[in-house]
């Protein structure tokens, strides 16, 4: 007959595997039900002023020689500088970029050119400066320049002031926070509506950060405005519970 001893000992083993396929079973069961959650996006916007100008001035100057040409140029640079520093503007702001140099006789249609304007010469001229309101007075006074004798360049006449915003490491925490909280209420709201409750989260984007123009005007790209937009939108995805 088998001992009381080895009758436990079975009972207790076959307990054992039974709650042990038990286990099995939910965990199975558990691993079958699908994961909630939601992706929502968050977004953050800054209304800013650019922190940084820059004017490129592109000049010519004509003449039957080569020297005579030099001279122009040089009368439209001084005019150029004068302009500037009366505008406020120091010195050091102020850069040739490049002087081209053209002898229209040696080109493709020579003889139709008139003596006195055999050689053309073009001063590409750049003023930079962390004041964009004086960039700005200053380009709206460009009058003063063709009165003062200075040719623009055809291409470049219309160019203007460009403006950008370099601060913006001064910004991205708080944009960043304040995304991720817009994130989440988005996916309290969702919860709410889905009888459920947010969790931790499964994966992030903190999207990138774009520097917009504060007004889109048509045809007009967002570097001529002085007003800019800062904008980062970040996409979070959050467990359902």
């Amino acid at each position: 007959m088998l001992s009381l001893s080895r009758i436990l000992s079975a009972l207790l083993v076959a307990i054992g595997i039974a709650l042990a396929g038990y286990l099995a079973g939910q965990a199975l069961i558990a691993s079958r039900e699908p994961i909630r959650t939601v992706t929502v996006k968050g977004l953050s916007e800054r209304n800013v002023m650019a922190d940084l100008g820059y004017w490129p001035i592109k000049f010519v100057a004509t003449g039957p020689t080569l020297e005579a040409a030099r001279s122009q140029l040089e009368q439209a640079d001084t005019a150029v500088r004068r302009f500037l520093v009366e505008a406020g503007f120091p010195e050091e702001s102020m850069n040739v970029q490049n002087i081209l140099v053209e002898d229209r006789l040696a080109g493709y249609n020579a003889s139709g050119t008139p003596d006195e304007a055999r050689f053309v010469l073009t001063e590409e001229f750049i003023v930079t400066s962390a004041d964009v309101s004086a960039i700005a007075e200053a380009a709206r006074n460009v009058g003063d320049l063709l009165r003062s004798g200075v040719v623009f360049s055809s291409d470049n006449y219309n160019a203007g002031p460009s403006y950008i915003f370099t601060a913006i490491n001064d910004l991205k925490t708080d944009m960043l926070a304040e995304a991720t909280q817009r994130a989440r209420e988005a996916a309290e709201q969702f919860a709410v509506e889905a009888d459920a409750t947010v969790g931790t989260i499964q994966t992030a984007n903190q999207g990138v950060f774009e520097i917009l123009a504060a007004v889109d005007i048509p045809d007009q790209r967002s570097e001529k405005q002085i007003d800019k937009k800062v904008r980062v939108v970040t996409t979070i995805t959050y467990f359902l519970e």
